[in-house]
């Protein structure tokens, strides 16, 4: 018993240190990202997003808001990743017992609660539902894991959170970090552009990685978070032992971006290199990938929403420097880059990943407002044949789902025009980045 109260006390104990050290600390300034979260709304924010994409700078940038207006005492942040809490479900009410000791003048009901990282403690969605129901209105959580966190909010919160998830940069945010204009209007802001694009097509946009020069230390940064996602995001929250057979998994899914993916292939061939694994584990690996969002996964088009999730999938990687950092045959398959590069941008804007394939293939059918538009990626349009077989991907496409216009993402080139009663814009990429349709 003097054991367990010891191991009580030393928790609230550490509970203090880390609520006044957050108000003691000055908060590193924020840059800002296009996502804003809303501060007065009567909901819990629930910020999801892949590890290292953001989340607690989003959140720190919210904090940074609110103490322009309010106490900092008034703001209570924890990290539930800080290796020093060992916290389980029944343990959190230490936290409220500690933030009234600590500040018994402040009335709770005013107070704002930040829990970043929250789904490392089992059951956490019951204090927070408590929390709301009768302590503040003023919630806001975050979490890597994109199933769990969401089943857990749709059945325990019951409407009362709302939801936003976040990405790495976005190529307008990339420039914004680098200082570089968005309408480059001189030659040198131009140039800076397309250096900059270069770049991110390259290696993506995870926030830290803009500022550090070295391209090599960027790679190798890239390779921890891989690692990191693996061993605390899949092995520790799923209880995975078959370590290997799961990184082989992985590999062979960023090896096939934008390709027809086939689980009975790769399992096939996993069997051959002498792995024992079932397929339906292989399986579970994608849906794993997903919920942490190391992939974001396209289904062929079809009317009937039914027959779409039935259908044969494609995948794409999270970020573009992924790609580059754990393989080496995109280094020189820009073709393969862009196409990862539009899929994750139309990812961002919550557009549905969908593809057309039968005698003309296209590469994705995006649903914008209401319209159907097929959009092919082509790095190089100035080839004759190159050109001829992505336009009658694109028409047999537009004809297909009845739209009137189409685009072609590039690398470089920009042209318009009328085609068999189809609109075709063909968009340099760091235009359709910037602009979108």
């Amino acid at each position: 018993m003097i054991f367990a109260k010891m191991s009580f006390m030393n928790k609230k104990a550490l509970i203090k240190e880390l609520i006044s050290d957050f108000h003691t600390t000055p908060l590193r300034v924020q840059k800002r990202r296009e996502l804003q979260l809303p501060l007065e709304l009567d909901k819990i924010i629930v910020v999801t997003g892949m590890r290292r994409s953001g989340k607690t700078s989003l959140l720190l940038g919210a904090i940074q808001e609110l103490r322009q207006r309010l106490p900092k005492e008034s703001i209570l942040y924890l990290n539930f990743e800080d290796e020093r809490l060992h916290l389980e479900a029944n343990d959190l009410d230490i936290i409220l017992q500690s933030y009234r000791e600590l500040y018994p003048h402040i009335e709770l009901d005013k107070c704002y609660f930040f829990f970043d990282e929250i789904q490392e403690i089992e059951g956490w969605e019951k204090f927070v539902r408590r929390i709301d129901e009768s302590v503040s209105r003023h919630l806001f959580v975050t979490g890597s894991n994109a199933k769990l966190l969401g089943s857990d909010i749709a059945t325990a919160l019951r409407g009362r959170s709302l939801r936003y998830e976040v990405f790495p940069l976005s190529f307008g945010e990339f420039l914004d970090f680098m200082q570089i204009p968005r309408d480059a209007n001189s030659a040198s802001d131009k140039a800076q552009r397309a250096t900059a694009f270069t770049r991110y097509l390259q290696e993506g946009g995870f926030p830290e990685l803009v500022f550090i020069p070295d391209v090599t230390t960027r790679r190798k940064i890239l390779q921890e978070y891989f690692d990191v996602m693996i061993f605390k995001d899949l092995i520790e929250r799923y209880h995975e032992s078959n370590v290997v057979a799961l990184k082989y998994f992985l590999k062979r899914v960023i090896e096939g971006v934008g390709s027809p993916l086939s689980i009975a292939k790769i399992h096939n061939e996993m069997k051959s290199a002498g792995f024992r694994i079932a397929k339906n584990t292989l399986h579970d690996y994608l849906e794993m990938a997903q919920a942490v969002y190391f992939g974001v996964i396209a289904s062929r088009y079809d009317p009937s929403i039914v027959r779409r999730e039935l259908s044969e999938k494609k995948v794409y990687v999270i970020d573009n420097g992924f790609l580059t950092a754990l393989t080496y045959r995109y280094s020189q398959e820009q073709g393969k880059l862009l196409e990862n590069l539009v899929a994750i941008e139309l990812q961002r804007r919550g557009i549905p990943l969908l593809f057309a394939k039968g005698q003309k293939e296209c590469d994705f059918i995006v649903e914008n407002e209401g319209e159907l538009i097929p959009l092919q990626v082509s790095i190089d349009m100035s080839f004759a044949p190159t050109k001829e077989r992505e336009l009658a991907g694109l028409l047999t496409a537009a004809k297909y789902v009845a739209a009137t216009r189409g685009i072609i993402v590039t690398l470089e080139q920009e042209e318009d025009f009328d085609l068999e009663g189809i609109h075709v814009e063909i968009l340099p990429a760091w235009k359709f980045l910037l602009e979108g349709f």
